[in-house]
């Protein structure tokens, strides 16, 4: 029999010892009658479960939270604010899959605010952080995953035959089944300490809870296309004086907010809407083949521009002619850092450009578009914006794409001949397969 691995205990940075191991989320079930059980114990007992474990795994100082769950907050006052600075802090995200919690927008917004934090970590690390740890409250078959949810790279059978085909909710039910819940359990702690060590996610700042989207969006079966388009210089042909910092061999490679940012703004941005359910596509605005703009659009399109690719003559003719005719489903954000020295004298002259360029871009839309084609000053800042126009432009897609017809309703054929008689064809001899069958 083979022995198991030691233990190893996870020392905790002393900067770094009150922030929770874990924040478990999770759906809210509703209590079935009156004056039922709650539900909702189930919950708080695996929850304290794996507080024990990951307690006795790691040098975690007496009062130190192991964990985080709601059970008390969501109804008190300043519940949001709260959920914020956990969701900006903990280690490592723990959801309790089932078909509830993808229906919860409450539960996708913990997932959104979360994965925003991983993203932005790899942005500047050029570094993955993958700190999600998802769980198996009922089983959940793959093809009812959202697209967050079914990208995760997850081994479930590390836990048990038995917690794969009953979930923690059916071990933890049942009696029967308590050495299996108990390793599954122990299991999962090992895990999250583990997940949270390699990870090694730095907190951020509170996240704006009841402003932050959804990870799982609207039901629509599957993930949901969006255009991101580059307009930006490379570093072969930078304007005069310009610093190749923030620029590569495509426009694509551009990076404005470095050295914040180790990653181009394009991809961070396509990790941003994969996070929300969107399939984007990357491209410069340069080598993309612009559509017949008297046809109706094919996808929403978000417009990354840098304004210092206006100061080539041939671009600003290209953006303008794209700006003369309205395309609603497309939005313009304009990247900006507000460390960035050249930028900072170059603005005020640039952004006219813009402006004088893209009169119509720069105006139409919600409050939130025309915000970012003014300039977006952080990464952070990019963060919160993004989900917003991105919901927009996919809105006026829809009231701009083309229609198809439903269907045509199918009608069984009417009897025609001798056999027309009879109105109906409850009097017709079944196949013959079907005789011999019976």
């Amino acid at each position: 029999m083979d022995e198991a691995p030691a233990l190893r205990v996870r020392r905790v940075p002393r900067e770094q010892e009150h922030r929770p191991y874990f924040f478990l989320s999770y759906a809210h079930t509703p209590r079935y009658g009156t004056g039922g059980p709650d539900p909702d114990m189930w919950g708080e007992r695996l929850f304290r479960d794996l507080s024990g474990h990951v307690m006795a795994m790691t040098d975690l100082p007496a009062g130190a939270p192991a964990g985080f769950m709601d059970r008390e907050i969501r109804s008190g006052e300043g519940w949001s604010e709260r959920l914020g600075e956990v969701l900006g802090s903990c280690r490592a995200f723990v959801p309790l899959f089932s078909p509830r919690y993808f229906a919860s927008e409450i539960c996708g917004k913990e997932w959104y605010a979360f994965a925003q934090r991983a993203i932005y970590h790899q942005a500047k690390s050029n570094r993955p952080a993958e700190a999600i740890v998802p769980v198996l409250w009922v089983p959940m078959p793959p093809e009812q995953l959202p697209g967050p949810a079914e990208r995760l790279q997850f081994n479930h059978r590390a836990f048990g035959d038995r917690y794969v085909t009953d979930g923690l909710y059916g071990l933890i039910k049942l009696r029967i089944f308590a050495e299996e819940y108990e390793r599954a359990v122990y299991e999962l702690a090992k895990r999250i300490v583990s997940v949270a060590d390699t990870a090694r996610l730095a907190p951020g700042n509170p996240v704006d809870y009841l402003q932050a989207p959804s990870a799982f969006g609207r039901p629509s079966g599957g993930a949901r296309p969006m255009q991101v388009t580059v307009v930006a210089p490379t570093r072969h042909d930078l304007p005069d004086g310009r610093a190749s910092d923030y620029y590569g061999t495509q426009p694509q490679d551009w990076n404005p907010y470095y050295p914040d940012s180790a990653r181009p703004l394009a991809y961070v941005a396509q990790d941003l809407m994969r996070s929300l359910n969107y399939q984007a596509t990357v491209s410069s605005f340069d080598h993309e083949s612009r559509s017949d703009l008297s046809q109706p659009p094919t996808q929403p399109e978000i417009l990354l521009v840098d304004r210092w690719a206006l100061e080539d003559e041939e671009c600003r003719a290209r953006l303008a002619a794209f700006d003369a005719q309205p395309q609603p489903w497309v939005s313009v954000v304009v990247p900006w850092n507000r460390d960035d020295p050249q930028s900072r004298v170059a603005e005020p002259e640039l952004m006219q450009k813009l402006e004088r360029t893209m009169p119509h871009q720069m105006r139409q839309g919600r409050a939130a578009d025309r915000a970012a084609a003014r300039g977006v000053p952080s990464m952070e800042a990019f963060g919160q914006i993004l989900p917003l126009v991105v919901e927009s432009v996919a809105q006026e897609y829809l009231r701009h794409a083309r229609v198809f017809p439903p269907a045509p309703e199918l009608r069984h054929p009417r009897l025609q001949g001798p056999m027309a008689e009879y109105g109906t064809t409850q009097h017709i001899p079944r196949r013959a397969e079907e005789t011999e069958d019976s």
